[in-house]
């Protein structure tokens, strides 16, 4: 969701230069290495580069990685927050975040909570900001959401916020303030230069995964029960991202609540340079029916105010109330000029497959009709089907262990193109995150509630 941010003199900030890491009784300043011990407290301001042993720890507070500092995290270690002071783990600019776990090994941001009684907003969640460009002005730089007031956004296209591969974050989405939530992994004008591959977000009480501005390009994310947005894009975030699947339980936030919801900025302005994802291969899965789901279940895209977008090679199944969606005029008629991609993917959904919103100030239908959108889509390689189950994948729609691949002879296996896509694209024939092979095997988790950490 985009909110319009304060902006602040980068000379009104204070930031205490220590570190303080709590292990068991031992209080450790000035970084290193954790111990061995079973109880190890994470807290305070974090400027000198350090580890985090393979272990449990205890996010207390939030915790800021400042001053060039690196926070390397070996894999397998599970990251709790406190029950009584909720954590959250901030990345300023100029300082990185290292969780490079692996397939067997995932490291694991979650709810210090119990098992059953874990739930959305039971911490913060992690902020990355980083110094490639954004829409927002540069000086004073903008602030990122959810109250920290920390500055993100620069020039430089190639910044490098760290690391992180093979990370799980549960149970996020804190409100810091009214209107402001932490989502599971923000990302602040994050550049090119940082590694976001294989992270699942679960059951955050905001957004799963929200880009502000920024270069950075992902592949292989899921979100799963997000009470928010699945992909949130503002601010003119240009970045790939390529193998995203999302997965909604029946609760939702009190706002829509969406597969993608994308804006060039808050007051949908030509500001540049224009939010534009460049997105291969998603499958965004709405919840199974309307019975006993929220009515803010929403849209599978929401393209709005002035964004731009390409999203190709992609499923959008069983959302409550349109597919394809856009919602301003400038929106529409960057679409109509082939400056916006829709080509190449399966709609089916419950209603509204193509809609062009006429209900806003400055409406999308002034542009495109329903009827002409569904007709310049479908002469584009999108395909409209009927039902979600015509989609035949295996087992989208399980809460405890979905299965997202195709069955055979499911629609989904043919029809993928990526003439003019880049490379950092892998090539597919399928459609859809998932082909012949489950690439989140072994590192998601579809039970958190119950899990035992």
């Amino acid at each position: 969701m985009v909110k319009q941010i304060a902006v602040v003199a980068l000379s009104a900030l204070t930031i205490t230069s220590c570190i303080k890491v709590n292990t068991g009784d031992e209080i450790v300043n000035g970084g290193g290495n954790g111990t061995d011990s079973t109880s190890k407290v994470l807290n305070g301001t974090i400027d000198k580069s350090m580890t985090l042993t393979k272990g449990t720890w205890t996010l207390k507070g939030y915790v800021y990685v400042n001053n060039g500092a690196v926070l390397t995290i070996e894999p397998g270690t599970v990251i709790k927050s406190d029950v009584a002071e909720k954590g959250a783990l901030i990345v300023e600019r100029g300082s990185k975040l290292i969780a490079d776990g692996t397939a067997s090994a995932p490291i694991v941001f979650t709810s210090g909570k119990p098992s059953g009684e874990r739930a959305p907003g039971d911490w913060g969640g992690i902020i990355l900001l980083g110094k490639a460009p954004t829409n927002r002005p540069t000086s004073p730089a903008p602030i990122i959401e959810g109250g920290v007031n920390r500055p993100y956004g620069g020039t430089d296209v190639n910044d490098n916020s760290g690391i992180l591969r093979y990370v799980r974050i549960e149970f996020s989405g804190i409100a810091a303030e009214p209107g402001s939530e932490i989502n599971g992994l923000t990302l602040g004008g994050v550049g090119a230069g940082t590694v976001i591959e294989n992270v699942q977000v679960s059951y955050g009480g905001d957004d799963a995964f929200e880009f502000f501005g920024g270069t950075v390009n992902c592949k292989n994310l899921v979100a799963f029960a997000t009470m928010d947005d699945d992909y949130d894009f503002d601010f003119g975030y240009v970045g790939k991202i390529q193998f995203a699947v999302s997965l909604r339980d029946k609760p939702a936030d009190t706002d829509q609540a969406n597969g993608i919801e994308c804006d060039n900025n808050g007051s949908g302005d030509l500001t540049e340079p224009f939010t534009r994802p460049v997105l291969s291969n998603l499958t965004l899965i709405g919840p199974y029916d309307t019975t006993g789901s929220s009515s803010n279940h929403g849209y599978s895209n929401r393209w709005r105010r002035a964004t731009r977008f390409v999203l190709n090679n992609s499923l959008l199944i069983g959302h409550r109330k349109a597919g394809f969606s856009m919602e301003s005029s400038a929106t529409a008629q960057a679409y109509k000029d082939g400056l916006s991609e829709f080509k190449n993917n399966i709609v089916a959904v419950y209603a509204k497959p193509y809609y062009t919103a006429e209900d806003k100030a400055d409406p999308a239908s002034t542009v495109f009709t329903a009827a002409q959108l569904k007709t310049k889509a479908e002469s584009e390689g999108n395909r409209t089907l009927a039902s979600r189950d015509d989609v035949q994948l295996t087992d989208p729609f399980n809460l405890n262990s979905p299965n997202f691949l195709p069955k055979a002879g499911s629609p989904a296996l043919t029809g993928a193109s990526f003439t003019g896509m880049d490379s950092y694209f892998t090539p597919t024939t399928y459609v859809g995150a998932f082909g012949t092979t489950n690439w989140a095997t072994g590192w998601t988790s579809f039970n958190p509630k119950t899990n035992a950490y």
